[in-house]
């Protein structure tokens, strides 16, 4: 932008002296101005003078045309022949116009005859014939490490002979990343080259810095010159003492003497002089540090003064200070870490680091119990710990990736329900002489997983009920147990409803889901049901649930809830009476006639008994207690009456007892009458025996058919197993019934006892027979008795 607008001030001034010189023409006198480079050779032409004033060529040499000029060596010459001007010698124009913008020779023409003076200026263009010149080859700079940004230094300019667009036209400072270049325009005094500090210097990284700054004019080719600028970095205190090692760690025996060299420490300082000589101190540290080392403040040495005791302590942390000397002197700090070295004089200690208290029984081998750290405080193979499990239990210890840290992980499956804690005994010892070790002991809990199923505490149950229930009462209850706990162990009751033939009494029956008690929907008649059975099933409450059913074996028991039924006398609108007639000649123990019933019960509750309730004379008749026969207890004398009546009570042995009366007339005749009455009476009696033959006969066939199948079923069980009886008769001399057994029931042998007077108490009545089959080993009856 400099050399265009010079370029356009040399164009105006260009203009102006045209303007000038065409004045000039038009004037008196006239003025001829050319212009032509600088350097030109000796004889280049600069005009034709003669022409260009108008002059006659012919006339030029008789009337003396030259150039008058004052220097003893003429610039230029003319040619008296053709009038043309030319250079004489080499023109240099820096020093023809030292000091002036435009170079104008002025030259004086003179003609004779007549005289006549003309003017020819010659202006001198300027040509790039010299470089800028900086005054001196090398400038030195002495700027401060603590000069801030900003900070200008004026530089010397250069010197170019050269004007206009030849002379210096800019300036160029090679690349640095602390200075660069401003440059101030003072017009014609040229351009002045500043630097400018852009970044902080600092000694420590470069104490000196050499820039090359260039001077270029407008020429082309531009020529330049340079100069060196060095700048040297005057030092500040600004560097802090620096310690040669990153981290300072070394090991002292305990009980070391005094006196006994620790460590020695060393720091550099990068400034000069005073601010770079360090000298060392303790830093922030307590007393104690003070009681057992010492620290020399020039070569830094730390040396022991007191007694180390690995049991107060087993390492130091000593912070060191280093200091320069400078006026506002800086400092570094070092921590020195100094570790005492031990005997074998501690035992290892455990740690537990992460302890699952419980553990799921079901857990894989392998699955991790506690994380356990060992440590000593001593070191090498004082502080070598190796750490195990004492008892044999289903765990074991395993090494971590890091030293000193253990895992208990299950080495075999668990079961809670065999075992659900589990004491572990971890040992740990050194590897030191002698060693030394340390137990530790911890408590694994195994949790329960829903394993297993409930058990119910009997498989089957027997349970026996009395007839005739209370509807909705409860009848007996089962029970099951679950060997897991909690959630897993609660166990809730159903009855299974389906099922065959043998569980349709099941929707009969209801049990408590919680409790397991079971109620009757109904009333159970052990003469219609004596036997039957359904199952139970028992869920527990885990996830998934388990489940287990028991088969229940129900036996009514027989109460005393049915009255006697008199056979003979047959009864008649709700009374039994019947009339005997006997000869009056008959002698004591006569059978007169024998009163018969039965009873829908059975055992005691089905044992009757005959009494005489009324008797017209105690002496003449005899009732047997046990079969209702009527007997005479001596002959009929002639005041006897001839007719008697007997009320006989018939009652069952059950705790309340049932009874019915039957009424017996007996008439006392003649033998004669006595004979024919038999007759007639027998042919009446026929009709009347003949129906309860009938009702004999369908009781005896029934007893008989459970009789046989009760042997049956006694010789299978003879055939597996041998009995062994031992025959012992009841004897009750109060005891008096027509039927002679007792059914008693033992749960200890699960079966019914068949006792009576005259049978043996090793008879039985076999569970879950469908009637009151008896089974009789030893087969024992009256001769008188009988069965009804």
């Amino acid at each position: 932008m400099e050399q265009r607008k010079y370029g356009e001030r040399r164009e105006l001034r260009q203009w102006v002296s045209l303007f000038a010189l065409l004045l000039w023409w038009s004037g008196a006198s006239a003025q001829i101005r050319y212009s032509i480079s600088e350097e030109l050779k000796e004889g280049t032409v600069v005009g034709n003078v003669a022409k260009d004033l108008g002059l006659d060529l012919s006339t030029l040499k008789q009337r003396g045309f030259r150039i008058v000029s004052s220097l003893p060596n003429p610039l230029f010459e003319v040619n008296q022949n053709d009038g043309i001007l030319h250079v004489k010698q080499k023109i240099d124009r820096e020093q023809v116009c030292k000091h002036s913008s435009v170079c104008l020779i002025n030259l004086k023409t003179v003609l004779e005859n007549p005289l006549e003076i003309h003017y020819v200026a010659v202006e001198m263009l300027d040509v790039n014939d010299h470089s800028p010149l900086f005054p001196d080859k090398e400038k030195r700079l002495e700027v401060s490490e603590s000069a801030l940004p900003g900070v200008r230094f004026q530089l010397q300019p250069a010197l170019d002979p050269d004007g206009g667009v030849y002379s210096v036209q800019q300036y160029k400072l090679s690349h640095n990343e602390h200075f660069r270049l401003e440059v101030k325009d003072r017009g014609t005094d040229g351009k002045i080259p500043i630097l400018n500090l852009q970044r902080p210097l600092d000694r420590e990284v470069k104490s000196s810095h050499r820039l090359l700054l260039t001077a270029i004019d407008g020429g082309k080719p531009p020529k330049s010159g340079t100069v060196e600028i060095v700048v040297e970095v005057l030092d500040v205190n600004d560097n802090m003492p620096v310690f040669t090692k990153e981290s300072y760690s070394v090991t002292l025996n305990e009980n070391s003497p005094i006196g006994t060299a620790v460590i020695q420490v060393n720091a550099t300082d990068l400034d000069e002089g005073s601010n770079g000589q360090v000298i060392y101190s303790f830093g922030n540290v307590n007393s104690q540090i003070h009681t057992l080392f010492h620290i020399e403040n020039n070569t830094g040495q730390i040396t022991v003064i007191g007694l180390i005791d690995f049991e107060v302590k087993d390492f130091y942390e000593i912070d060191i200070q280093a200091s320069d000397k400078g006026s506002a002197p800086l400092t570094a700090d070092k921590s020195i870490t100094v570790n005492i070295v031990d005997l074998n004089d501690n035992a290892p200690e455990i740690e537990v680091t992460s302890f699952s208290k419980a553990i799921p029984e079901d857990s894989r081998p392998g699955t991790t119990v506690a994380l356990i750290s060992v440590n000593d405080l001593d070191s090498g193979l004082n502080g070598k710990v190796i750490g195990s499990i004492s008892e044999d239990v289903p765990f074991t210890l395993t090494p971590s990736l890091q030293d000193n840290m253990y895992s208990v992980v299950t080495k075999s499956p668990l079961d809670r329900e065999k075992q659900s804690q589990y004491d572990v005994t971890i040992v740990a010892k050194d590897a030191g002489q002698p060693a030394l070790s340390s137990v530790k002991t911890i408590s694994v809990t195994v949790s329960d997983v829903n394993d297993n199923s409930p058990e119910f505490s009997l498989s089957p149950y027997y349970f026996y009920i009395t007839e005739n229930n209370e509807p909705g009462a409860r009848l007996f209850s089962v029970s099951a147990s679950d060997r897991d706990k909690n959630e897993n162990a609660i166990i809730s009751y159903q009855v299974m409803r389906e099922g065959g033939e043998e569980y349709k009494l099941a929707s009969f029956l209801n049990i408590n889901s919680e409790k397991g008690d079971v109620l009757a929907l109904k009333s159970f008649d052990f003469e219609t049901l004596k036997t039957f059975q359904f199952q139970v099933v028992a869920t527990d409450s885990g996830t998934p649930a388990l489940s287990s059913n028991v088969t229940v074996n129900v036996f009514i028991l027989d109460q005393n809830d049915n009255t006697p039924v008199i056979l003979y006398p047959v009864s008649t609108n709700g009374s039994a009476e019947g009339v005997e007639e006997i000869p009056r000649n008959v002698n004591a123990g006569h059978l007169v006639t024998k009163v018969r019933a039965y009873d829908a019960d059975i055992g005691y509750n089905g044992w009757l008994l005959f009494s005489l309730q009324e008797v017209s004379d105690h002496s003449l008749f005899s009732l047997d207690r046990y079969t209702g026969q009527i007997r005479t207890l001596r002959s009929f004398t002639e005041t006897d009456e001839a007719k008697h009546k007997l009320v006989i009570l018939v009652k069952d042995n059950g705790n309340v007892s049932l009874s019915a009366t039957a009424t017996v007339i007996i008439n006392a005749v003649e033998p004669k009458e006595a004979f024919a009455a038999s007759d007639v009476k027998s042919s009446v009696k026929e009709e009347d025996e003949n129906n309860v033959t009938f009702y004999l006969i369908i009781t005896l066939g029934s007893v008989s058919t459970l009789f046989l199948v009760s042997i049956i079923v006694l010789v299978v069980m003879q055939c597996s197993k041998t009995p062994d009886y031992s025959p012992k008769y009841l004897q009750d001399t109060n005891y008096d019934g027509t039927l002679c057994h007792s059914i008693q029931y033992r749960p200890g042998d699960k079966r019914y006892m068949l006792v009576g007077p005259r049978m043996s108490i090793g008879s039985t009545i076999v569970p879950g027979s469908n009637g009151n089959t008896l089974v009789v080993p030893d087969h024992r009856r009256r001769a008188s008795g009988e069965v009804s």
